[in-house]
């Protein structure tokens, strides 16, 4: 009989936290993930393609899939002409 228990994201991530490096190295990509997360998030709701969002924003295909996959490091100028072109406006804020 198989004994595989399915274990959840939630709780690998909650495990892996638990190593004070690996919760400080997620910490610093945190907010660089939440921004990808929500550029993919506006992109698909408004049914655009990496092709007819990297038109709307004057780049390549190829530019938008680095961005989105983590491998670039855009500009601020870059991120507002992509949040422009997905019909919203860059905002950048410093919390403590």
């Amino acid at each position: 009989m198989d004994k595989y228990k399915p274990f959840t994201y939630e709780k690998a991530l909650t495990e892996a936290l638990k190593d004070r490096e690996f919760e400080k190295e997620y910490n610093a990509l945190e907010s660089e993930y939440r921004l990808i997360s929500q550029l993919i998030e506006w992109r698909v709701k408004r049914k655009l393609s990496q092709k007819k969002l990297a038109e709307l924003v004057g780049t390549k295909q190829s530019a938008i899939s680095r961005l989105e996959s983590g491998s670039s490091n855009p500009s601020i100028g870059f991120l507002e002409k992509v949040a422009k072109g997905l019909g919203g406006k860059l905002q950048i804020s410093i919390t403590g």
